[in-house]
């Protein structure tokens, strides 16, 4: 959850619009206007003789684009999520965030995983209001104009459904009560990029489609960045704009898959004869990158 600033020297990427070019032609150019970009990376863990992670992995992320990240189990997707926020650097390749370099952790980003990691002796409210005393400048401006953030504060728990649960701790809370209040926390400090690791996949199914609603009315609203690893197809399709497969370890993205649905899409759209067949062939991709998966060691 520390988030600090990073370089701001600009960044530039020829080889990335290239290779994105070489994808889809119509893409040529693109790359400068991309948020998130991931040029040719390898990160491995534990040395010449550990696993290789991720390897000549390249993709990026629109401005106000809501990406999906799938594929099986060990592909690297959490690792994907530390390489973009900062978290880890990479051997080899580049990143960049905003046009600028990621070279550490990361101040523009949110991020709420499947625990919603709630302090249990602060109150809701005081739990969501936690970015601010780390994240500049607002843990600068937050003594002096502390009214100001509850009320930000308070407006995010009336968007989310909790409005009046403020007051509560966390352990007063469902579930679901708590993973909406992981989402505000993400977003109190109002940040570009919202990456998202399974954040609904302990929840059930119900619930979990509320908690859809609720990350794509944020969206729809607020239109940062958004970054979600997910093992639910059906969630990936439902929330994205485009789905990114990865390969077998060592990741790699293997299918772009452009989510034409049009927005606001109601949850029905998700029991459609033509939204189960994007969700079959995106388990096709995967059982196929399954079926090449390594042994470890």
């Amino acid at each position: 959850m520390t988030l600090l600033h990073t370089e701001s020297s600009l960044y530039q990427s020829n080889d990335a619009t290239a290779k994105l070019a070489a994808v889809d032609p119509s893409r040529a150019g693109q790359a400068a206007t991309d948020f998130v970009e991931i040029s040719d990376v390898t990160l491995s863990y534990g040395g010449d003789e550990g696993v290789t992670a991720v390897e000549d992995l390249t993709m990026s992320v629109r401005k106000g684009e809501f990406a999906a990240v799938v594929g099986p189990s060990g592909c690297g997707k959490s690792t994907l999520m530390k390489l973009t926020t900062g978290l880890v650097i990479p051997q080899k390749g580049r990143i960049a965030v905003d046009g600028k370099p990621v070279t550490g952790p990361l101040d523009i980003v949110g991020m709420a995983f499947q625990n919603p990691s709630l302090l249990p002796w602060r109150r809701t409210l005081d739990n969501i209001m936690l970015p601010l005393e780390i994240v500049s400048p607002h843990a600068q401006r937050l003594r002096k104009h502390k009214a100001e953030y509850v009320a930000r504060a308070e407006a995010m728990l009336d968007l989310v459904g909790l409005g009046g649960f403020g007051a509560n701790y966390p352990w007063q809370l469902s579930g679901g009560m708590q993973q909406r209040a992981n989402l505000c926390r993400a977003l109190i400090h109002e940040p570009g990029l919202l990456m998202l690791d399974e954040p609904f996949g302990a929840l059930d199914a119900f619930t979990r489609e509320e908690l859809w609603g609720v990350i794509r009315d944020l969206h729809q609203r607020k239109k940062f960045t958004v970054v979600l690893v997910t093992h639910d197809l059906r969630e990936a399709v439902y929330l994205a704009d485009r789905v990114f497969v990865m390969s077998a370890r060592p990741g790699r993205v293997v299918l772009e898959r452009e989510i034409g649905f049009e927005r606001p899409r109601p949850i029905d759209l998700t029991y459609t004869g033509e939204f189960n067949d994007v969700v079959h062939e995106l388990r096709e991709k995967i059982a196929e990158a399954r079926a090449d998966t390594p042994p470890i060691g």
